[in-house]
């Protein structure tokens, strides 16, 4: 990884904007075993995902494509197996 690579990724997951004023949606398949993950879209078009057990832990930023990319992946069945 280069230090260009770092300050890309550095930029990427700085939020314009705090955590907690962002929409966070939490699918209704979580229950209530626990098993919360978030998303919401950042004011700069990214989405965020995190665990809203724990969300003193960060979140993970994905850019718009790769969010669709990974939630078709999902609705077509890539990722039953884990």
């Amino acid at each position: 990884m280069t230090d260009m690579d770092t300050a890309a990724d550095t930029d990427r997951t700085a939020a314009p904007g705090s955590p907690d004023e962002l929409a966070w949606r939490i699918s209704s398949y979580s229950g209530a075993n626990s098993a919360c993950v978030a998303a919401a879209r950042r004011p700069d078009g990214l989405v965020a995902v995190r665990n809203s057990n724990a969300p003193e832990r960060g979140t993970v930023t994905f850019t718009s494509a790769e969010w669709d990319a990974f939630l078709a992946g999902v609705k077509d069945g890539e990722f039953d197996d884990l």
